[in-house]
């Protein structure tokens, strides 16, 4: 009926159950603030996001694509010490993330 155009409004709810659905393929895992926190609890460290997307990248968790992007090809990104790796590498186990 939404192909066809036979319903007048542009907005559709769409309402659907996870029951009986096979949810093993999703991971578990945490926002971006929470593994911040846990690494700032912990072991006393200042992350960044940045810090955290290279430690997640190096590790083979796919993210979505990153859209502020720069403008050059050969700009540098500053890295992560090893010991903020360390602590967000177990922060990532802590959240059964890798």
């Amino acid at each position: 009926m939404l192909s066809k155009g036979e319903i007048p409004s542009k907005k559709v709810k769409v309402e659907f159950s996870l029951e009986g659905m096979d949810t093993d393929g999703f991971k578990d895992g945490a926002t971006y603030d929470e593994i911040r926190d846990w690494v700032q609890e912990k072991y006393d460290l200042h992350v960044t996001n940045l810090n955290i997307a290279q430690v997640k990248r190096k590790n083979g968790i796919i993210e979505r694509e990153n859209y502020n992007k720069p403008k050059s090809e050969d700009s540098r990104q500053p890295g992560t010490t090893p010991e903020k790796e360390k602590a967000i590498t177990e922060a990532l186990k802590h959240f059964n993330m890798i």
